[in-house]
């Protein structure tokens, strides 16, 4: 898969380092969050889908890291450079052992099909847990 990202030689020089820079302590956050545990969901206040990924997990008997930042009032330009980092445009962003799953609709997926366990545990897919 190739996403289509401006390529560092059509940014200007004079500007490189404000985009490189514009909220990094958030992508820093999530990454340190992803390198510290097996499963991670990153949300927003007020936001139901985050919950839901949340109480799939809970149920399941998942633990996992959960990072809320803002709502829809607020946060939003901090949010975006997480969004612009992944690609991924929505909320809850799903990591597991460092990839991104997508949200709570491919996460429950993972959960009913047993995929989430054998991630966890490293298996590959397609391997009895």
């Amino acid at each position: 898969m190739s996403r289509s990202i401006l390529d560092e030689t059509q940014i200007d020089p004079s500007i490189r380092a404000t985009i490189s820079n514009s909220h990094a302590d958030i992508v820093r956050e999530v990454q340190a969050a992803i390198a510290d545990n097996a499963v991670v969901v990153v949300g927003m206040a007020q936001n139901p889908f985050p919950r839901k990924a949340r109480k799939a997990l809970d149920a399941a008997g998942t633990s996992y890291k959960y990072l809320e930042y803002g709502s829809y009032l607020g946060g939003w330009r901090r949010r975006s450079a997480l969004k612009m980092w992944t690609g991924w445009q929505t909320f809850p962003m799903v990591f597991v052992n460092g990839m991104l799953i997508g949200g709570a609709s491919e996460l429950q997926r993972l959960i009913d099909t047993g995929e989430l366990s054998r991630r966890i545990a490293g298996k590959p897919s397609g391997m009895a847990g």
